[in-house]
């Protein structure tokens, strides 16, 4: 079985670093991905915008090292929970949840 996503994009505002009740790193980036093909409506590319989700290390490293505007590729997995309401099993919408980060440009604040 195979759950890789792999995304390169634009982060849309500087990462922020939270803390768990249980102290660990995480935080959620927004990546701005535009599709390699041009609207038939606009005739412009649209834009996809993904959140990711990246924990301890990676996500320590990535609020150290990047701002907005940075371009960063992404190896992850897709992870969906479920919950019960009113009996019923509910599921989300799948997470990304990065495993790797490659730094490709630092950003418009500072040059690599």
């Amino acid at each position: 079985m195979l759950n890789q996503v792999v995304l390169v994009g634009r982060l849309v505002s500087d990462p922020e670093l939270r803390q768990t009740d249980e102290k660990r790193p995480v935080t959620t980036i927004r990546l701005a991905i535009q599709r390699p093909f041009k609207s038939g409506e606009t005739n412009d590319y649209e834009t996809d915008f993904i959140n990711c989700t990246l924990w301890a290390g990676i996500a320590e490293a990535t609020v150290e090292h990047c701002h907005k505007g940075a371009i960063i590729g992404v190896k992850a997995r897709l992870q969906q929970k479920d919950y019960l309401q009113d009996g019923k099993k509910i599921f989300s919408y799948p997470e990304v949840i990065a495993e790797k980060i490659s730094f490709i440009s630092k950003g418009k604040e500072e040059k690599m």
